[in-house]
């Protein structure tokens, strides 16, 4: 995807997406509403977040984001932290997962690392 489109809504930035990476995204939406269905969808760095609180600033979001052959869950350093063995299979950054498109999204993972980062926010 070209780096230097700006889009103007996360249903914008959905429908951007190859099919295979925005239906894996979708999924990822998923886990996060059902989790927290009120949380607001918004655009962070110009990719999909979600406040989990009203008005939730950065540090008060969960983002994703879709690559070519993965997708991006950004959910807080220590959100991974916490969940570090669980998350031995997947390639990480300090406050990052890759979960690959070519393999089923760990759906009750995402949930429990959604359910914890709201838990330190409440």
């Amino acid at each position: 995807m070209d780096e230097n489109v700006k889009f103007n809504s996360v249903e914008e930035y959905f429908n951007a997406q190859p099919e295979n990476v925005k239906n894996v995204l979708l999924q990822m939406k998923r886990c996060i509403l059902k989790v927290v269905p009120e949380a607001k969808a918004l655009l962070n760095y110009n990719i999909p977040a979600f406040a989990l609180i009203e008005d939730g600033k950065r540090e008060q979001q969960i983002m994703i984001a879709g690559y070519k052959n993965h997708v991006g869950l950004y959910p807080h350093p220590t959100t991974i932290e916490k969940f570090e063995a669980e998350l031995n299979d997947y390639k990480k950054g300090k406050g990052s997962v890759q979960f690959p498109i070519d393999k089923p999204l760990p759906v009750e993972l995402i949930e429990k690392m959604v359910e914890y980062r709201l838990s330190l926010l409440t």
